[in-house]
This record gives structure tokens, C-alpha cells and sequence, in this order.
């Protein structure tokens, strides 16, 4: 896709190309993944494992703590996924009400919405139950799921606590632990909260860390509670992005919402960041009235409309996500062809994670 015209507007771009090849790959089977849960992969049409997963998987599978550093659409998800359903189905530990035996950390719903997702049809093909835990909604059906017993708690870290300190969580019988995004979870300030939750865990259970980056913040985390861990980078000249082409317009800021709604207007799914509540609200505002079907997401919605709003933007009755850089991570919709920046980023990190919901999966994507 190239910029086009905005009616009378006129602008230059200048645009550059991100490219990488990818080498063949070992199957599920090659790594030691059970026969039960490959199938389970298999049904889902997910057939060989991308350069992530076949790096720590063979690790992971052995519980060895593994450090993975990985852009966003490297298929962390499944990394920390597969190794945790296999050895939660083969250890023979029951499932005991209120101490469940395996925990995920996430920076977001979204993400934690995210990961559920995946994780669903591998729990189901082995018997494993979960809960998600997160803020925003009643805590009730939490507890309850709970207090019924469950394998594996996929939870934002503030929410958590809540249910750790009033006795509805005990946290003693994880076996396995993942710290999903914890970069963003430390920008977000949510380390002291993740340090007292990881505090809790049995010291030398299998702890599985993932980050785009890591930064000081995140090194902390990983002396602290990672033992002897083995460590795999999967960057962008080696992840499964089959092509990424970025182009920089300069653009006069009367001409601007013109310029956004123009792009929007392209075929395919289309996510705008915005830098702030206001301006993400505002933005969706002036493209619905350009006749562009957009929906936003920010902070400041409900947890019903934001799930409502990602479900337009997911089933395509809304093409266009507005959103702040909340939604830089765990949008769980991976075929989104342009990323927009219509507010550039506070720093080089928000710009490489806006970014990265496109080219996902090895599709090819555009950034502007």
C-alpha cells in the first residue's frame, strides 16, 4: 500500500523496508511435545512451530527456566503454553480448590483475554482447567472458579493480590510460572506487585519469562527469580515476518485527521494510535463522521465496551481500532494489514510495539 492523496492535501513520504527470511523448522513432534497436544495445535490449523517456540521448547519441555526475548508476533504465546499444558498434564498433581498449580502473568486484559484464547483448546484436549483473573469486572465468578479448583491462572498482577490477600488464591503449589510482556508490565509499573506474587511461589518451581526487551527493571526480575536460565533471542531478522514497509509522511496539522481518514479508508483492518484518552475518543469521533466505521480503546471505556469494541474490530463490522498504547499489546486479532501512527510515540520502544500489531504471523504489513 502506498499513501494517496487526501483530497487536495498533498504530502511526501519516504519509506523504508524491513524483510526476513525464515529456515525450515523442526515439527512439534521433533521438539517432544505429547502427540495429544500437537493434535490439538494441528486442529487449530497451527502445523510448525515458529523460530521461538523451537528454540526454548526443547528447554522449557525439560523444565529448565528460560529467559525469551522476542518482538511482539514472534509467537511467544504458544512458547510458554505448550511447555506449561504438557507438564501440568503428566505431573500427576491434583487439582485442589483454591491453590492452583500453574500461573501466567500479563501486563493487560487484552492479553490475558488473549492467551485464555489459546490456551482454551489445549486445556480442553487435556483435561486442564483455567481462570482469568483481571480488573474491571466482578471479582464473584473469579472466586468461585477458585474455589472449584484450577489448574492454570492467566491474571493481571493487581487483581491477583486482591484474591491472595483475602485468602481466595494461595499461590504455594505453582509448579510453573510465567511472566508474559514483562517489560511492559514494568513500564506499567507493576513490578512490586509482580515481585510479591513471584515472593509466594515455591522458590524452585520452573519460572518462564518473556520480553521484547530487557531493561533494567525486567533484569531484576530475571536474577531474582530465574535459575541457571537458559536464554533465546528470536529478533526481527529471524522472526516469521514476511515483509514490514514503513513510510514517514509530513504532514501540516491542519491536514492531518484528513491524511488519517484517507489511509483508514484502506481495504483491510486498520489500527490508529492516538496519545491520549481524549484524542483516541476524539479521532474515532471525526472518522465515523468521514464515513469510516471505527471503534476506540483506551482507559477510560468500561470492560464491556472494550470487549464489545474489539469484537467489532475483530469481526469486522468496525475496520478501524483507534486506540492509546494500552492496545500496543494483546490484541487478539493478528490480521491487521496498517498500522497508523496519527500521534507519534514518547519513545523508541511504544513505536517498535504499535508497530508490531502488523506483519503478525508471517503476514506482510505497512506502518505510517
Amino acid at each position: 500500500m502506498h499513501p494517496r492523496r487526501a483530497g487536495r492535501t498533498a504530502y511526501h513520504f519516504r519509506s523504508f523496508l524491513l524483510s526476513a527470511q525464515t529456515s525450515a523448522q523442526p515439527t512439534f513432534a521433533d521438539l517432544g511435545l505429547p502427540a495429544e497436544i500437537a493434535a490439538a495445535l494441528a486442529a487449530g490449523g497451527v502445523h510448525n512451530p515458529f523460530p521461538i517456540q523451537a528454540a526454548t521448547l526443547p528447554d522449557s519441555l525439560t523444565g529448565r527456566d528460560v529467559l525469551g526475548r522476542g518482538r511482539t508476533g514472534s509467537g511467544k504465546t504458544y512458547a510458554f503454553l505448550l511447555p506449561m499444558v504438557a507438564r501440568l498434564s503428566t505431573s500427576g498433581t491434583a487439582r485442589t480448590p483454591g491453590r492452583p498449580r500453574a500461573l501466567i502473568l500479563a501486563p493487560t486484559r487484552e492479553l490475558v483475554t488473549q492467551i485464555e484464547a489459546s490456551l482454551a483448546p489445549l486445556a480442553a484436549a487435556t483435561g486442564l482447567r483455567s481462570v482469568n483473573i483481571f480488573g474491571g469486572v466482578g471479582p464473584n465468578p473469579q472466586i468461585a472458579a477458585l474455589q472449584r479448583g484450577v489448574d492454570i491462572v492467566v491474571a493481571c498482577p493487581g487483581r491477583l493480590e486482591d484474591h491472595v490477600r483475602s485468602g481466595h488464591a494461595d499461590l504455594s503449589a505453582i509448579e510453573i510460572t510465567v511472566l508474559d510482556e514483562a517489560d511492559h508490565m514494568a513500564d506499567l509499573g507493576f513490578l512490586p506487585g509482580v515481585k510479591r506474587l513471584l515472593d509466594r511461589t515455591p522458590k524452585h518451581g520452573q519460572r518462564l519469562l518473556f520480553s521484547a526487551t530487557l531493561d533494567a527493571g525486567v533484569d531484576v526480575l530475571v536474577k531474582r527469580y530465574l535459575h541457571d536460565p537458559v536464554v533465546h533471542s528470536v529478533d526481527s531478522a529471524q522472526s516469521p515476518v514476511a515483509e514490514m514497509v514503513h513510510h514517514v509522511l509530513h504532514v501540516d496539522s491542519a491536514a492531518r485527521v484528513n491524511v488519517v481518514a484517507d489511509l483508514a479508508a484502506a481495504p483491510g483492518r486498520t489500527i490508529v494510535f492516538a496519545r491520549t484518552k481524549h484524542g483516541a475518543k476524539s479521532l474515532t469521533r471525526q472518522l465515523n463522521s468521514r464515513g469510516i466505521s471505527a471503534v476506540e480503546l483506551h482507559g477510560n471505556l468500561s470492560q464491556n465496551a472494550r470487549t464489545r469494541n474489539l469484537t467489532a474490530f475483530s469481526d469486522g463490522s468496525a475496520t478501524v481500532l483507534v486506540a492509546t498504547d494500552i492496545a500496543a499489546r494483546g490484541i487478539p486479532v493478528d490480521a491487521v494489514g496498517l498500522v497508523v501512527h496519527a500521534d507519534p510515540p514518547d519513545e523508541h520502544k511504544a513505536y517498535l510495539h504499535r508497530s508490531g500489531r502488523t506483519a503478525r504471523a508471517g503476514s506482510d504489513g505497512t506502518v505510517v
